[in-house]
């Protein structure tokens, strides 16, 4: 199947199969909706579309960053497109450091279930005590014993603990370490392992709380696992998020771009439908024009910066497309508030309910300005990075 087919087809898998569940799949519990989700991961199986960012060794579809870029922007359509083809975070860049830095058992025991969609995993860094944006500093301690590692810590708002059988941890392993990037290693943690405690699912506005959305609180208390479920090696942990990380930023302001598409198509509709006072219709007020047009522009702007980024990374590799990677996060993430926020105000009242999807992405991607970097610290560190080059002459 050629890439125009799967683009295609994943169009209509979308359209048909997901956009029709709305608003009741949008409204319940991932325990209730779960059945329909793993009806419709065997119906992306059989149309050929499953694992479209995994290279075709690993039964995947092989496709580029630029392209799984193009395929994310058509998923973010709805909350489960991802989720439904087996590409959603943070299993799809688990899968991603396993297949490159994993042993021959760490991928027999953890990649190849997670290919076909056996288990979830799940990813933890984030700590309640530490700047998440700082993943240099963390508390959470890996001392070697016995052959083995024994792991203390406090993580949060790690991504789909609930229900993973196992999670990556980004941990200190050298906390003596003159080199900050290498004190850090990145460990496989089965969730079931002794000492692995389950706090709760911190709540957040506009997802479940529970399942593949939700976003835990746990702690880790004399928790042993073998020093042979380091990735990589010992220090690695930093240069593997910096893999890990790059690519990701590109699926998610891809799937940013595909809801900024979906809202924009909603407030064009109300704007041509919604009559104001006899015979004129909301669309024909200059300001709702102006939205209309701004917006236009800034998504067009947004995705050639994307398309951009993923074809530099392709090339180059993550770590020399720094700058590009922090220009899409924090204007990417810019764009969709402007684009939902001025959809929601074309909608009126009609816009701040359940009734279409706008409320939902109000609440679900307002965080888009915060995780994967504070939109700050990304234009501190591009800022930091032009300047050098002046400062240099």
């Amino acid at each position: 199947m050629d890439f125009e087919e799967i683009k295609k087809k994943t169009k209509i898998f979308v359209k048909e199969e997901l956009l029709t569940l709305e608003p009741w799949i949008l409204n319940v519990e991932w325990e209730e909706k779960l059945p329909k989700l793993k009806e419709l991961r065997n119906k992306a199986k059989s149309e050929g579309l499953w694992l479209p960012q995994i290279p075709t060794a690993y039964g995947g579809l092989g496709l580029t960053n630029a392209q799984h870029g193009e395929v994310s922007e058509i998923l973010g359509a709805s909350p489960y497109g991802h989720y439904c083809l087996n590409c959603q975070a943070p299993d799809a860049g688990n899968m991603e450091i396993l297949i490159e830095f994993g042993t021959d058992h760490q991928k027999e025991t953890y990649l190849y279930p997670l290919l076909k969609g056996e288990i979830r995993s799940c990813f933890a860094m984030t700590e309640p005590d530490h700047a998440g944006s700082n993943p240099v500093k963390m508390g959470t301690i890996a001392t070697k014993e016995n052959g083995n590692y024994v792991i203390n810590g406090h993580k949060w708002f790690t991504s789909g603990f609930d229900g993973a059988t196992f999670a990556i941890v980004m941990l200190v392993t050298d906390p003596e370490g003159k080199n900050p990037h290498k004190k850090a290693s990145q460990v496989i943690v089965p969730t079931s392992t002794e000492g692995v405690e389950f706090v709760r699912n911190v709540s957040i506005m506009g997802h479940s709380s529970s399942g593949w959305e939700s976003h835990a609180e746990i702690k880790f208390h004399e928790v042993k696992v073998p020093l042979s479920n380091v990735l990589g090696g010992d220090g690695e942990g930093f240069t593997i998020a910096q893999k890990r990380l790059g690519p990701g930023r590109i699926h998610h302001c891809m799937r940013w771009i595909g809801m900024c598409e979906r809202a924009f198509d909603l407030m064009c509709q109300r704007a041509v439908s919604r009559e104001i006072a006899e015979g004129v219709m909301l669309g024909e007020k200059q300001t709702i024009q102006n939205w209309i047009s701004e917006c236009r522009a800034e998504i067009n702007a947004a995705r050639l910066l994307v398309q951009d980024a993923a074809h530099k990374i392709d090339v180059q590799g993550a770590y020399e497309t720094r700058s590009e990677i922090s220009i899409i996060k924090f204007y990417c993430a810019q764009v969709l508030q402007k684009v939902v926020d001025c959809a929601i105000q074309v909608h009126g009242a009609k816009g701040v309910t359940d009734d279409t999807i706008l409320s939902l992405y109000y609440r679900h991607e307002r965080a888009a300005r915060i995780y994967d970097g504070a939109d700050e610290v990304h234009k501190s560190r591009l800022a930091r990075s032009i300047l050098k080059k002046y400062t240099n002459k």
